[in-house]
């Protein structure tokens, strides 16, 4: 935890709001997780981002403004993070963070964070919401279709990412040089039809798959969200 009674802490959490202020729409949200009130600061019309991309940018990426979202996915997760998962004393990297929703709660529950995303943009919400809730994590750029991080994590997490067929591959090469040869990942997903495929490409790579169904009610709409946790294989002797 930070103490945020230090000047230091406060003054960048008031500089660093005023500077997204000037760039963007804002909207806060409360969520509870595991009894605990969080506070998430996130884009108040993600839609409007697109007039941001250039056409020249979005054919070499291909980067849509999805991180500047909440979605469902991310609040089940978190979620299930903060009631069923014990993390103390656990590494745990978040791979597509968005705004740091479960690296934050994965933060408070005990676990040394790395939290990443392909934006730059995103990295300061994550660094805000960090803040803004009284925890402290790492952050840093991380594109899943080279991934240049060297450390393997015991658990790690990523929400609503399997939206892109091009990019199921990556994701699961990514996961398999991110996680330790016992470590667990949660991927949590709206049951879309990829993720059918992003499974069973898992499974090719010697991945295991336990599913967690879940529902998120909120915004006056029920969605079914599926929780993956994927376990490599033990090879026979």
């Amino acid at each position: 935890m930070i103490d945020l009674s230090s000047e230091g802490e406060g003054l960048e959490l008031e500089l660093l709001y005023k500077a997204l202020e000037d760039e963007y729409d804002l909207t806060e949200m409360h969520y509870s997780f595991g009894g605990y009130s969080f506070t998430f600061l996130s884009v108040l019309d993600s839609y409007a981002l697109l007039d941001r991309i250039s056409p020249e940018e979005f054919l070499k990426d291909e980067q849509m403004p999805y991180w500047a979202e909440i979605w469902p996915s991310a609040i089940t997760l978190s979620s299930f993070i903060a009631d069923e998962l014990q993390l103390k004393g656990l590494r745990v990297i978040e791979i597509g963070s968005g705004v740091g929703m479960a690296s934050t709660v994965a933060a408070w529950k005990g676990a040394s964070v790395l939290a990443t995303d392909y934006s730059l943009e995103a990295l300061r919400f994550v660094r805000y919401n960090a803040l803004k809730n009284r925890v402290t994590f790492e952050n840093e750029r991380l594109d899943w279709r080279l991934v240049k991080c060297s450390e393997q994590f015991d658990l790690l997490f990523a929400a609503d990412v399997l939206y892109e067929r091009v990019n199921l591959l990556p994701i699961v090469t990514a996961i398999d040089k991110l996680l330790k040869p016992t470590g667990s990942a949660f991927i949590a997903d709206p049951r879309r039809r990829l993720a059918e495929q992003f499974l069973e490409l898992a499974a090719e790579n010697n991945f295991s798959i336990t599913p967690f169904p879940r529902k998120y009610s909120g915004g006056g709409k029920e969605v079914s969200v599926n929780i993956y946790k994927m376990t490599r294989q033990k090879s026979n002797p």
